[in-house]
């Protein structure tokens, strides 16, 4: 499959669903991911409640748009408010945590 041409996402169309197992916590908009040909992997996250453990499979870069969500990692709480960002390597056990938060997110590799 060949690259998309450059393509505008409207935050007011992008199509949300549930993130996994935590649906009632974060649900889950993507703006660019494998249909588009790259590596590269973006959207949007709305965490409502969320206490989410993970352990990350990709590289991943986190920036809070509103709200505020809590990053706990390595035994440090990482609080971030909006237009904070953070970076997380691949295999970085971690739990998201945030009570109310929209946060754009870009993975690489988008296929994980």
């Amino acid at each position: 499959m060949g690259r998309k041409p450059p393509t505008v996402v409207v935050f007011d169309q992008i199509g949300w669903v549930p993130r996994f197992a935590y649906g009632d916590e974060c649900q889950i908009g993507e703006t660019t991911g494998e249909t588009h040909g790259g590596e590269l992997g973006t959207g949007f996250a709305r965490m409502t409640g969320a206490w989410i453990p993970w352990t990350i499979t990709y590289d991943e870069v986190l920036t809070v748009f509103e709200g505020r969500l809590r990053i706990h990692a390595g035994g440090t709480v990482h609080d971030l408010g909006p237009k904070d960002s953070i970076w997380l390597p691949k295999g970085t056990a971690l739990i998201y945590e945030a009570e109310q938060a929209l946060v754009h997110y870009a993975i690489h590799p988008v296929k994980f």
